[in-house]
């Protein structure tokens, strides 16, 4: 069947359709490329070898254990049904580009609709079950993340803490009873006091017989005060005493005085001293005041290290810009088409921008660390060969996009090369310009709180720390100062655009 004739300006197929079919089947995209849709059939092409690919790799992880591809398929078909969906939508994709290809050797702009939205599908699939997505359990989950979550967004009950001053009264129990007589305490006037009876016991056994019980009389503390009762054992150990499973506490009477039963409990380390016995104490503790509120040191600590993230990002930022601007005259392919010595060098600014560029501010930053060691220079210098390669790009492109007809009239007049760039290319690109450092310095601040996480200084690193205690309240608090800070750059960095821009 011959192909119809080409209506448009486009030069017609190089081989009949049933043969850019048939070309297809063979090699996926082939077929488009004889029929001179090259674009088309190179991205076709790449996108089936890369579906292929990936669904060949994810069978051969889900079943890395088999000998054998039909042993990998079968048992990863069992393991994971969904690629069974991502096969059939291979097939179907594979069968469509054959077709494809038949339409474009006989029209010239075939519907190829189905097509690119099944290659769409298939890719969504993969992703799918290569990031192993699971609403299921996101849903099921969720609602157990929900208490840490209102500590990270509600986390100012860490901000402050009131100082308390506690009465404490104690008294000395000698384990196990050894005929030892210890010595009456001077009471002080006024002073918290306990007084046991017997002053001395038996451990409790763990599933055992309960220790001894002892009857326990306190004085002077504050009337009607809830009163927690603790323990410190022979090593300066301190734990609050538990009966029943619950913690036991008591209130005072409007004297300030209360009675009560304890059983000395059971302890897990060797009780026997070198006398043969061991001096416990049994404490009585009291909240008698609340100072007025203070500070924490974790708000302090937040305050300080985002502002070392600011001038981190502030200080790159500015270091950046100051060596970026000349290496961007350089990279301008209009600035540098006269010769070939030039555009050599065109090329060769633009290959080392490129490559800088393409490596993230995290890798620089451990690049960083390992010349200077830790610290906020660390990330200044990682955050600096990132801005140089990213501002050179952006200020070389509005170079090149600048009008040419005031550099023409400048060059009329004998002009040289460093006269036609002061005169006629600086006025056009110093509105692009300070938006793109505005814009730049925003992205620094934002990344100098992500290379913190690596010890390059700023607020990052408390955050890292802090989220691995599983302290989520002070993880809360520096995740404020990072949100308030990029508000209120984005709002500078507003105000400087209208009046520069």
């Amino acid at each position: 069947m011959k192909p119809k004739p080409n209506t448009s300006e486009e030069k017609p197929s190089l081989v009949p359709p049933f043969v850019a079919l048939i070309l297809s089947l063979i090699l996926p995209g082939l077929g488009h490329i004889l029929a001179r849709k090259y674009r088309k059939g190179l991205t076709l092409l790449l996108a089936f070898l890369s579906a292929a690919g990936l669904w060949i790799w994810r069978v051969t992880v889900v079943a890395r254990r088999e000998v054998g591809f039909a042993a990998m398929f079968t048992k990863a078909i069992r393991l994971e049904p969904i690629l069974i969906l991502i096969f059939v939508l291979l097939v179907l994709m594979y069968i469509l580009i054959a077709l494809d290809a038949y339409k474009s050797a006989h029209i010239s702009k075939p519907n190829s609709l189905l097509l690119w939205v099944t290659v769409l599908v298939a890719f969504f699939v993969l992703g799918w079950q290569i990031g192993e997505i699971q609403p299921a359990v996101l849903i099921r989950n969720g609602k157990n993340s929900l208490p840490l979550l209102m500590r990270v967004l509600w986390p100012w009950e860490k901000a402050v803490y009131y100082p308390e001053e506690l009465l404490i009264g104690s008294a000395d129990v000698v384990i196990p009873c050894a005929g030892v007589e210890l010595e009456t305490p001077k009471l002080e006037a006024d002073a918290p006091y306990l007084t046991v009876d017997p002053t001395c016991g038996d451990l409790s056994e763990i599933g055992g017989k309960e220790g001894t019980r002892l009857k326990v009389t306190g004085g002077n503390f504050s009337p009607n005060t809830e009163t927690e009762i603790w323990w410190v054992d022979q090593v300066r150990n301190e734990f609050r005493y538990r009966y029943g499973g619950d913690y036991v506490k008591v209130t005072t009477d409007d004297n300030g005085s209360f009675q009560l039963d304890v059983v000395i409990p059971y302890r897990v380390i060797p009780t026997q001293g070198e006398k043969g016995y061991v001096v416990w104490q049994l404490e009585a503790r009291q909240v008698a005041s609340i100072g007025k509120p203070v500070i924490s040191e974790e708000l302090k600590l937040s305050v300080e290290k985002m502002v070392e993230t600011i001038f981190l990002g502030m200080m790159s930022t500015f270091f950046g810009v100051i060596l970026s601007i000349p290496i961007s005259f350089l990279a301008s392919r209009n600035l540098m088409s006269a010769n070939w010595f030039t555009k050599t060098i065109y090329m060769i600014i633009r290959t080392i921008l490129n490559i800088v560029r393409s490596i993230e501010s995290l890798v620089w930053a451990v690049i960083a660390i390992i010349a200077v060691g830790l610290g906020p220079f660390a990330g200044i210098l990682a955050l600096t060969i990132h801005s140089i390669a990213a501002l050179g790009k952006l200020y070389s492109e509005a170079i090149e996009s600048i009008d040419h007809g005031p550099v023409e009239a400048i060059q009329a007049t004998g002009a040289n090369w460093l006269q036609t760039v002061w005169y006629a290319v600086i006025p056009q690109i110093i509105p692009p310009f300070v938006s793109f450092t505005i814009y730049r310095w925003d992205i620094n601040v934002r990344m100098s709180t992500v290379i913190g996480m690596v010890g390059g200084g700023g607020i990052g690193y408390l955050l890292i720390q802090w989220i691995r205690l599983l302290d989520y309240q002070s993880a809360g608090i520096a995740i404020w100062f990072i949100a308030i800070t990029v508000a209120i750059l984005d709002y500078v960095s507003s105000e400087i655009r209208e009046r520069f821009i």
